[in-house]
C-alpha cells in the first residue's frame, strides 16, 4: 500500500460527466492527517506510521494522550489510526497527509463501521419469509425450522438465527476517486462506502485495482 487518508462520510451527491451523464458519489472529508509517531521493526516489531484526524477541543483529550500529541509537535485531534505504508520510510513526525496524494480515476478501497440496527430478528437481520398470518400458525415471524430432528441432532453452524445486525467492520473494494478538491479536502468517492453520516472511514490504495 502507498496511498492511504482516513476521513470523514459526508453524505452522497451525484455530479455530472462533460457528456451529461450522472455519477452517484459520496462525499468525504479526507485528511488533513499529521504524523503522530512512526513505528518501527527495532522498536515494535513492525513498520507503520500512526495518524490522527478531527478537531477536537483540547480539554477533550487526556492528559497522557495530549502528552503523547505535545512530544509530535501536534495539535490534538480526535482519532489515532495506524497506517501501514509500503515504505514507511518516506513519512517524517509531524509531516501532514492531505487528499491530494489521491487523484482522479484513482482505485481505492474504503473501510467503515457499518450502521447499527441493534438486536434483530431474522426477517430484519436475514430477509427471510414470514409464517402463515393466519390466527391459527401461532408462529409468524420465528426462525422456522432449526436442523434434523435425529441426524446430525445438532444446529449447524452459521445458522441465520437473530441477533446483532450492524455496527461492524466493512470495507468496500475498487472503487473509483472520481474528483479531488484539495481546497476543501474533499473526495468525491464513485458509489456507496460503510457507515453512517459522519462515520470515520479509511481510504487506501486498492489491493485489486
Amino acid at each position: 500500500m502507498n496511498k492511504a487518508i482516513i476521513g470523514k462520510k459526508i453524505g452522497m451527491s451525484q455530479i455530472f460527466t462533460t457528456d451529461g451523464k450522472v455519477i452517484p458519489v459520496t462525499v468525504v472529508e479526507a485528511g488533513p492527517c499529521p504524523i503522530v509517531q512512526k513505528k518501527t521493526v527495532a522498536n515494535d516489531g513492525y513498520d507503520a506510521v500512526q495518524v490522527a484526524f478531527g478537531e477536537v477541543k483540547a480539554t477533550k483529550v487526556t492528559k497522557p494522550v495530549a502528552g503523547h500529541f505535545k512530544k509530535a509537535n501536534v495539535e490534538p485531534k480526535r482519532y489515532l489510526r495506524e497506517l501501514k505504508f509500503a515504505d514507511c520510510s518516506a513519512y517524517e513526525v509531524g509531516q501532514t497527509i492531505t487528499c491530494d496524494s489521491f487523484a482522479e480515476g484513482d482505485k481505492v478501497d474504503v473501510s467503515g463501521t457499518s450502521k447499527g440496527h441493534g438486536f434483530s430478528g431474522v426477517i430484519q437481520r436475514w430477509n427471510q419469509h414470514r409464517g402463515p398470518m393466519a390466527h391459527g400458525s401461532g408462529y409468524h415471524r420465528g426462525v422456522g425450522s432449526m436442523s434434523a430432528c435425529s441426524d446430525p441432532s445438532r444446529v449447524f453452524k452459521n445458522k441465520h438465527m437473530p441477533g446483532q445486525w450492524g455496527g461492524e467492520k466493512v470495507t468496500v473494494q475498487n472503487l473509483t476517486v472520481a474528483k479531488v478538491d484539495k481546497a476543501k479536502n474533499i473526495l468525491l468517492i464513485k458509489g456507496a462506502i460503510p457507515g453512517p453520516k459522519g462515520g470515520l472511514v479509511v481510504i487506501k490504495e486498492s489491493l485489486k485495482g
